[in-house]
């Protein structure tokens, strides 16, 4: 079973999109100065965190752990999907992720490239993962009106979190994570202000090859801080994906994933992907994915394609 935005995962999100300042209907609590209001995440964490004990009763012990065996690399990883596992790393061992995209913009002529696209995650005790993304590297290329191009480069924020796995039974699992945006990374690219996100991930097996993950998460991020002043906005942003395990070392997967608010006073984007991984061994696994836009402007591309890799440690 498979299953990254800010939480969605920052480093998807190579090009600056600006949002209109003079929007009445702005949905950030000020700037970067003001303290953002936390309880709809803290009531998402207490729900979870009460309905884990519940799950759990439900891991029985002649199940067999559906985030382990020679093929659990392709069920541990978080890349290439927007949507994270909800499987952990084993205390003790370290999982590292990198990738490279090319994404075409949208509305204008020209290019964006991402990478490194990493992600470190360190197996805890007690069904624990702590998770840190360092910032991505972002190159955007526009063709300008009177000839010649503009190069927008920099760097996105670092994200830290915890990821925690509640439970399993013989076709689900249950797992949620807190992220943390931290104040860093570029003007353009950046998080002027620290930023929070709550993700639950449900995994369902269909059958002994075809599962689904459903991911939804609430965020509450700050643009950067040449974006309206570092703007913060709330998001709900749902993700389905659906992965299909032809041999113990290949697996197909769709994703459709969106935002209901892409920044502040924007309305709601979608997009999906799809793509194919490849488990060269136990420990080293290699991907291919190309992603589409739906609606709306969510990462301010219209296709993109990239490649990249994941490593057991």
């Amino acid at each position: 079973m498979k299953k990254k935005l800010a939480a969605f995962r920052l480093h998807r999100l190579p090009v600056a999109v600006h949002a209109p300042d003079d929007n009445p209907m702005l949905l950030n609590s000020g700037g970067p100065g003001n303290r953002p209001a936390l309880w709809p995440l803290l009531l998402l964490v207490l729900g979870m965190g009460m309905m884990g004990p519940v799950w759990a009763k439900d891991s029985l012990s002649g199940i067999s752990d559906p985030c382990a065996g020679p093929d659990a690399l392709l069920d541990l990883l978080d890349r290439p999907t927007v949507g994270d596992s909800a499987c952990v790393v084993k205390p003790g061992d370290a999982v590292l992720e990198t990738g490279w995209a090319r994404y075409t913009l949208l509305g204008q002529s020209g290019h964006a490239l991402g990478y490194p696209q990493g992600e470190l995650r360190f197996g805890l005790p007690d069904q624990n993962e702590f998770v840190f993304l360092p910032p991505n590297l972002n190159r955007q290329v526009a063709s300008m009106p009177g000839g010649g191009s503009q190069t927008i480069a920099g760097g996105s924020a670092s994200v830290v979190g915890i990821k925690h796995e509640f439970g399993y039974n013989a076709r689900w699992i249950w797992a949620g994570e807190t992220l943390f945006t931290l104040p860093s990374g570029s003007p353009t690219y950046g998080s002027a202000a620290t930023g929070y996100a709550v993700n639950g991930i449900v995994g369902y097996s269909l059958t002994s090859s075809v599962a689904l993950t459903l991911m939804l998460g609430v965020t509450h991020l700050a643009q950067p801080a040449n974006l309206q002043g570092g703007a913060y906005y709330w998001s709900v942003n749902p993700d389905l994906v659906l992965t299909w395990e032809t041999t113990q070392n290949f697996q197909f997967y769709l994703e459709a994933y969106g935002q209901n608010h892409t920044g502040p006073g924007q309305g709601a984007g979608y997009d999906a992907d799809g793509g194919v991984q490849y488990l060269i061994t136990p420990r080293f696994e290699v991907d291919a994915e190309i992603g589409q836009r739906i609606s709306g402007n969510l990462g301010g591309w219209s296709h993109y394609f990239g490649v990249g890799a994941g490593f057991l440690f």
